[in-house]
């Protein structure tokens, strides 16, 4: 899963790289979201494959907190893009004569750079809160990579700051965001059923339907883990946590080029060119 997950999210920012008819915001915030899936597969899959194959449990405190920091990082950065995706969709249903105007070039190079500095400066304070603690002994994180509250657990001090944290930041950066997701959808749908040609309604729907199912694989295993770990630790084994998370790394990174490529008719005539040229070149 994770070989594919690079590879497609590699090759689906090739074609939006190499074919101009892809420099559109759509797909340029397409190509935003396949790297940060690379990057959010790659913080956590080979250091898990190590534990699994050569029983490499080891890790230093300071990688395990670097790897913290990289997995929330990416996580808040592609919620960002995210909400940006979404929006991307509202203007073009609801104020479709202003798209042009609207996301420009310099718009979305904004918007990407936004979401960086917007996650950088939410999980940076998660680095100091984790040094912050007292440690005496315990070191062993039951999970297979490092996330905020298993480090802050290891602690024998008090951590009801990283606690409020935390969940201060998945409330206000997550939640606000799929607030503003689902606002946008409620928007895109008043407009797409305002419209009197059923043909018209099709294919205004049919533009959001890869983004929709990319944003159910994102958010429902991350929210699950999430607040199981929080609320639910007596009632949810451990297993079924540590698989949930575990899966969330890789399968929404591997599935994301797939649904687009299978929802999207511009990036399946573009892959079926470059294969094309390529068995003809062979």
């Amino acid at each position: 899963m994770y070989i594919v997950a690079v590879m497609g999210n590699i090759f689906l920012i090739f074609l939006i790289v190499t074919e101009r008819s892809l420099h559109e915001p759509m797909y340029l915030f397409l190509s935003m979201l396949a790297l940060a899936d690379i990057l959010l597969s790659t913080a956590t899959a080979p250091k898990m494959l190590a534990i699994f194959w050569f029983h490499s449990t080891d890790i230093s405190f300071r990688s395990c907190v670097s790897q913290m920091f990289f997995i929330h990082f990416i996580f808040v950065a592609e919620s960002a893009i995210l909400l940006a995706m979404a929006f991307d969709r509202y203007v073009a249903i609801c104020h479709p004569l202003k798209y042009t105007m609207i996301l420009t070039s310099p718009v979305i190079g904004k918007i990407g750079i936004a979401a960086v500095l917007r996650s950088f400066f939410i999980c940076c304070p998660f680095i100091f809160l984790v040094y912050r603690l007292l440690y005496c002994g315990k070191n062993i994180i039951p999970h297979s990579y490092c996330e905020h509250m298993g480090i802050a657990r290891l602690a024998c001090d008090n951590i009801n700051v990283n606690v409020i944290y935390g969940l201060t930041v998945a409330l206000l950066s997550t939640g606000l965001d799929i607030i503003f997701i689902i606002m946008s959808y409620t928007a895109i749908l008043y407009t797409v059923f305002q419209i009197p040609s059923w043909t018209a309604r099709y294919k205004a729907l049919n533009t959001c339907g890869s983004h929709i199912c990319v944003i159910l694989l994102f958010y429902t295993p991350a929210f699950f883990s999430f607040f199981a770990h929080r609320f639910g630790g007596k009632t949810i084994p451990r297993h079924i946590h540590i698989l949930v998370a575990n899966l969330y790394v890789v399968v929404p990174p591997m599935l994301n080029p797939i649904i687009y490529g299978v929802k999207t008719k511009q990036i399946q005539d573009r892959a079926i060119y470059v294969f094309s040229s390529m068995s003809t070149c062979c």
